[in-house]
């Protein structure tokens, strides 16, 4: 395997565990997107198809289910984390 950098891992660089981002999902029943919002728990590197990829780990804000994983990519910067406090 070479030493070149994983896919969306440019992305990621401007993510940090804590940090509150969006996605987007299709809603069958209303035939929609739907914005949803969630906190990074963890960005890792993974090997997928023979690549390796960026992806990350979010818990929902909207309810308390368990953490869903996505490809980096896929996620929008709502608000930083403050490592200030």
């Amino acid at each position: 395997m070479d030493s070149t950098k994983a896919f969306g891992s440019l992305a990621a660089e401007s993510f940090s565990v804590g940090d509150i981002v969006q996605w987007s999902a299709w809603n069958i029943n209303t035939k929609k997107w739907e914005e949803h919002y969630g906190i990074i728990t963890s960005i890792n590197t993974e090997l997928k198809s023979n690549r390796l990829i960026s992806m990350s780990k979010v818990r929902p804000l909207n309810n308390s289910s368990s953490e869903i994983e996505f490809f980096t990519l896929n996620l929008k910067m709502v608000s930083k984390v403050d490592r200030t406090i």
